[in-house]
């Protein structure tokens, strides 16, 4: 279940303020009703639970607005966006939401904009890139939230052993994986296309170079660039045993810990990693992903949305809690964790300062570089269902990368249809 699936730690919101918004227009609204608010559980496995923030930042809300109640919801993660699509289609829709896509609700008219609940200042605070993930026809309808950056996390010791430093293009990744299996480590790099998040891992080899999922005029899968990184990937990492037995089975939360137990020596990693490994005092460093012929890769941006629906004629309500929890205080208690990073710049600026936050700061410098999946496109979740499903095929020994990808333009262009 995406990146929150491994040991989230997220920042505690007791006591935070922020800075509210301001200048909305009164609506017709029942002011008396609570605002719904379905945001995602997690399981105790990954630890600290999401739910004690929204409890603490939900206080502190109401005491600043005692106006306004809050009804939250937590739905376990895996069901977020099937119970919310029901609720949608049923006519029952929240007032605010979070989910994996917003595309759909959007180009139904089923969301307010941006700019319908934020003052100016709010709007424009958003990371610009992150906000632009968030446009449909360069109008922002889904709000960042929960984002991070994925980096290139590596054993140092292993690393140490083998007589390899971080790579810095393809083939020196190559050759580093090559070294480490030389000592015996299983997995030298961690492919992870597996189908709990094989999305990520593989747009950040296609953005590496210069290919994508989509173009400017739609899905485009089957490009030459990105048959070629597949064909580098099968013939240069998975046909010689350098990314484990099997990279479409292995999901994120099993290669975090295989990479904490020795037995990946590198990967892509999101920086929720970084505190599990501190408190097992783990030996690691992370650099950037490499580009194929050298220099860091464009990094991928990663964030859950959350949408404020028009169904219920809330947007007075829902703009003062949206304004409360992007303005710069809260903004910044809900990033300044190992698994979300603050999505606003005055937030970023700040923890960007603090010496405290040092370990983030690389993090936090790729943001507004980031690019991201297709989530401006309706279709997308259909799409990524089928590329979770079968990109892994595509790098597999003796596999046709090619026929793979011109497979997902053909699912990409009936779910268009």
């Amino acid at each position: 279940m995406r990146r929150r699936q491994f040991l989230l730690h997220t920042a505690g919101l007791t006591g935070a303020t922020a800075l509210g918004t301001a200048g909305l227009s009164a609506c017709s609204a029942d002011t008396n009703t609570p605002l719904k608010l379905l945001v995602a559980s997690y399981d105790k496995s990954v630890g600290s639970s999401i739910g004690d923030q929204w409890g603490s930042l939900i206080g502190a809300f109401r005491k600043a607005h005692p106006d306004i109640e809050v009804d939250l919801e937590r739905v376990p993660f895996a069901q977020l966006d099937r119970t919310l699509a029901r609720r949608v289609r049923d006519g029952h829709a929240p007032d605010i939401a979070q989910s994996n896509f917003f595309a759909p609700y959007a180009q139904d008219g089923k969301l307010y904009k941006a700019s319908d609940i934020f003052d100016i200042r709010t709007e424009g605070d958003f990371i610009r890139s992150y906000a632009e993930a968030g446009m449909i026809d360069r109008v922002q309808y889904g709000l960042p939230f929960l984002a991070s950056t994925p980096r290139l996390f590596y054993n140092t010791a292993l690393f140490k052993k083998a007589g390899v430093r971080a790579p810095g293009s393809w083939a020196e990744l190559r050759d580093a994986a090559k070294a480490l299996k030389g000592i015996g480590v299983p997995t030298p790099y961690g492919l992870q296309l597996g189908p709990e998040a094989a999305e990520d891992e593989a747009l950040a080899w296609l953005l590496a170079d210069g290919g994508g999922y989509a173009g400017l005029t739609g899905y485009d899968f089957a490009n030459p660039s990105n048959v070629d990184t597949l064909t580098w990937l099968r013939d240069n990492l998975v046909t010689p045993g350098l990314a484990g037995r099997d990279p479409k089975s292995l999901t994120r939360t099993d290669a975090y810990a295989q990479f904490l137990r020795g037995k990946i020596g590198m990967m892509i990693a999101h920086p929720v990693l970084m505190g599990a490994a501190d408190r097992a005092e783990f030996p690691y460093a992370h650099a950037p992903f490499p580009k194929k012929l050298g220099g860091a890769a464009p990094p991928v941006g990663l964030n859950d949305w959350l949408m404020a629906f028009r169904q219920n004629g809330r947007r007075e309500q829902c703009g003062t809690f949206l304004g409360y929890l992007y303005g710069r205080k809260s903004a910044l208690a809900y990033g300044g964790g190992q698994s979300a990073l603050p999505v606003t710049s005055s937030a970023a600026k700040a923890l960007r300062e603090s010496p405290r936050q040092r370990p983030l700061w690389d993090f936090i410098d790729q943001m507004p570089v980031a690019q991201f999946q297709p989530t401006n496109l309706g279709s997308w979740p259909k799409v990524r269902s089928a590329v979770r499903a079968h990109i892994g095929e595509a790098v597999a020994e003796g596999a046709r990368p090619k026929a793979v990808l011109e497979s997902l333009d053909a699912v990409a262009v009936r779910a268009e249809l």
